[in-house]
């Protein structure tokens, strides 16, 4: 099996980007100093790291690199969480929060210099994330996002509804918040590049080689797979949301404590250039203050990458389609026309309280979960914290927040009916604040 058999969804970055490198599966035994397990934007930046410092690595990934979230998802490059602020996570993790704040303020531009470092041709584009606020209330998200990055140095701005308008081209906000480091990427072209960029640092990705278990054995760690295993004195587990998809009992902790939500993106067929320049005309990244998130970007052909979410029965593409029509008609009646050429979908890990969760899981061993819909930035510079990690590191310097992992009751269940969670963001959405 070669990379070319790998099934991908109906996907604009798949139709777009370039063959990533021709990747062996792992067969029969192989050591190394730290192995990881997941080939996605975390385990790429972790074993990238590595190599800068000189350390034998090796990722085992269940497909290929970008078959999961990281290349699946809108591309959006945003340096903040989706919920939590910087006092809320100082307030619960300390000094070690204050110092994971400081990474995120850096991580779309830590992206974009890692891109541009390594020649990785991604369609890159920093111009800035904006979240434009939907209802005059909100716009206490927007000051109080200003306010605390503010504090820490972040190149952040309050949007009056003037500038909104002039940014997004659409009188349907109130003003917004606006950080100039963030942009848009095509986010399977960077897993690809990051790659490419990782073998020719020396490090070896094996693909198609789904992680069945990882045992401590006398003082290495053991993961093993279907045809091989692999030995190595450290261990990284990178597999977020997908941490329980090809083999449940791998990390069933990590697994049960992120709830996959299946996201759904789509793409446009190419705007004319009249009405490319009256929506988003500083092709910014956006994303609103909406539950049921109104988003997007452009991509490097001028079409708009966008999305949305879906419940109930019938063919979910289809129907999106007639919801995130009308939505795109509503705030740009300019746009006329609107034909979708890609849809496709890919899970993002949710936890409880939208942080990411950091773990110890054994001697020299380290996993983490639930990116939120923010892994694009945050996890380039994770990577570098959890090679930091792996190399000894005292914890009193690293950018991660531990805590032990709590499960999710009921895990199966509430999988479920999550996607029900989306009339609770309806009635919300409509409520002023």
């Amino acid at each position: 099996m070669n990379n070319a058999t790998v099934v991908w969804p109906n996907s604009l970055w798949a139709a777009v980007t370039p063959p990533g490198p021709e990747l062996p599966e792992l067969i029969g035994t192989q050591q190394a100093d730290v192995v990881v397990i997941g080939g996605g934007f975390t385990g790429l930046s972790t074993a990238l790291h590595l190599r800068e410092a000189g350390v034998d690595v090796a990722i085992v990934e269940a497909m290929e690199p970008g078959w999961g979230a990281s290349g699946r998802n809108n591309g959006q490059v945003i340096p903040t969480l989706s919920r939590p602020d910087p006092d809320d996570i100082v307030a619960r993790h300390g000094p070690a929060g204050e110092r994971f704040v400081y990474l995120l303020r850096d991580s779309a531009s830590t992206l974009f210099d890692m891109a541009s470092r390594y020649g990785i041709e991604a369609e890159q584009e920093q111009t800035g994330w904006m979240q434009p606020v939907h209802s005059p209330g909100r716009i206490k998200i927007a000051e109080r996002r200003v306010r605390q990055w503010s504090k820490f140095g972040a190149p952040v701005e309050l949007l009056s509804r003037e500038q909104a308008r002039d940014m997004t081209g659409s009188e349907a906000w109130f003003g917004g918040f606006w950080n100039r480091t963030g942009g848009h990427i095509n986010p399977l072209a960077l897993s690809r590049g990051l790659a490419r960029a990782t073998i020719v640092k020396g490090a070896r990705i094996f693909a198609r080689s789904p992680a069945s278990s990882f045992t401590r054995t006398g003082n290495r760690w053991l993961v093993k797979t279907e045809k091989g295993e692999i030995s190595a004195r450290a261990l990284v587990v990178a597999s977020n949301a997908y941490s329980g998809e090809f083999a449940k009992s791998l990390v069933p902790d990590i697994a049960y404590e992120v709830m996959p939500v299946l996201s759904w993106q789509m793409a446009t067929q190419p705007l004319s250039d009249n009405v490319r320049k009256t929506i988003i005309p500083g092709r910014q990244a956006m994303s609103d203050t909406h539950g049921e998130l109104y988003f997007a970007r452009y991509d490097a052909r001028n079409r708009l990458v966008t999305g949305g979410a879906i419940i109930g029965p019938g063919d979910k593409a289809e129907r999106l389609k007639g919801i995130v029509t009308q939505r795109l008609r509503r705030l740009w009646p300019q746009i006329g026309e609107v034909r979708f050429d890609y849809v496709w979908n890919g899970y993002v890990g949710m936890t409880t309280d939208y942080m990411p969760r950091f773990h110890r899981l054994g001697p020299d061993a380290y996993g983490w979960t639930g990116c939120n819909g923010r892994s694009v930035a945050l996890t380039m510079g994770l990577g570098n914290e959890l090679a930091k990690a792996v190399r000894g590191v005292p914890e009193n310097e690293l950018a991660l927040p531990f805590t032990r992992p709590v499960r999710i009751p009921a895990h199966g269940l509430l999988r479920k009916i999550a996607p029900i969670k989306l009339l609770l963001y309806r009635y919300r959405d409509a409520r002023e604040i």
